[in-house]
């Protein structure tokens, strides 16, 4: 194996730390506020949730299917410092993009603030779609956009769901029958986790004068949030490949990380 670096011992014991808190368990309060969301949606009509399952499905499936034709080929002859300094630096810029449609759309009211969800998803989209690229990865293999719609679930999910959702991150280097069709996600619990996770800060956007604020705040704190998670979950799969194990090596040490 080769020599590791300062720059990777140092990623490799934060990523250390990302996978404790990927791994811990709902808290009392996490438990109590889930159950909560999941009674509130029991009275939403079903017809309702259809339509905005529907409508993120295609949202995203349409910034998945394009992805080919807006994103730059992976990255090749870079090591891990190099791509993450391009890759903060893409991070940074979707921060501020997010936070300046934030703040229009929280300004312009009720409907304005509704168009921000199709916008700030589309934003988020694209910059974890350049991120793979950065980091290697093609997108044009539906596994790798695939990764990417679990990293957002990482992002935007209680920790129950999270929880779920690492362990098949975890074990993605042993799953070579991973399906190959984005229509096997199951996109309720997709849009339904996502949701919860950003409805309050959403409502607080529709506030009259203080939509603009909390619109450019909102979108500024959780973009970062997700491109953090982003980087995590790309050095996850470094360090499994830098280690050069065996796939049943990879996932024993990967899901046998000190809680």
């Amino acid at each position: 194996m080769d020599v590791i670096n300062r720059y990777e011992k140092e990623a490799s014991m934060d990523l250390r730390i990302w996978q404790q808190k990927m791994q811990r368990k709902p808290s009392m309060r996490a438990r109590v506020s889930k159950r909560l969301q999941t009674k509130i949606n029991s009275y939403i009509p079903e017809k309702v949730h259809e339509v905005i399952t529907a409508a993120i499905r295609e949202t995203v499936k349409g910034m998945m299917t394009g992805a080919e034709l807006i994103t730059p080929p992976p990255l090749t002859g870079t090591d891990l410092e190099g791509r993450e300094e391009q890759v903060r630096g893409k991070i940074k810029l979707y921060k501020n993009t997010a936070a300046a449609e934030g703040a229009i759309t929280g300004a312009g009211g009720i409907l304005l603030g509704l168009a921000d969800f199709p916008l700030w998803l589309s934003i988020k989209m694209k910059m974890l779609i350049e991120i793979a690229a950065l980091y290697g990865y093609d997108v044009k293999d539906t596994r790798e956009r695939l990764y990417i719609l679990a990293i957002f679930q990482l992002c935007f999910s209680s920790q129950q769901h999270r929880n779920l959702v690492y362990s098949k991150i975890a074990a993605w280097a042993a799953a070579p029958e991973l399906p190959e069709d984005l229509n096997s996600l199951d996109w309720r619990t997709f849009q339904q986790e996502y949701r919860d996770y950003i409805d309050l800060a959403k409502l607080l956007q529709l506030v009259p004068g203080i939509g603009a604020v909390v619109g450019a705040y909102v979108n500024h704190r959780l973009t970062d949030h997700l491109g953090e998670t982003a980087i995590n979950a790309y050095r996850l799969r470094y360090f499994l490949k830098f280690e050069g194990r065996s796939t049943k090596d990879e996932v024993s040490s990967t899901l046998n990380v000190q809680r």
